[in-house]
């Protein structure tokens, strides 16, 4: 499944557009390597998605063409998610 249609299905990104900028900015790591909005996503997969002074690390438990909002949850865990401060 596309990175893109991942974020907004899984509901860690609302719309796919926004994410198809935040991958293409380089703010989205797929095990490691930087991943553009047309990457490939598996099960197991383990996804660092920065947002602004938020980074969220998360894994790919499910893959789905669709979903409901309550099962949106279930396509991925949250391994770590941290607050960087800005530092003036």
């Amino acid at each position: 499944m596309r990175l893109d249609k991942f974020m907004k299905i899984s509901r860690i990104i609302k719309r796919r557009s926004v994410a198809k900028e935040v991958a293409d900015k380089g703010r989205i790591q797929v095990n490691g390597k930087l991943a553009k909005s047309s990457s490939d996503v598996k099960v197991g997969d383990v996804l660092k998605i920065q947002f602004g002074n938020k980074t969220m690390e998360v894994k790919v438990n499910e893959l789905h063409e669709s979903t409901k909002k309550e099962d949106a949850q279930k396509m991925y865990e949250i391994i770590s998610e941290t607050r960087t401060e800005n530092a003036n």
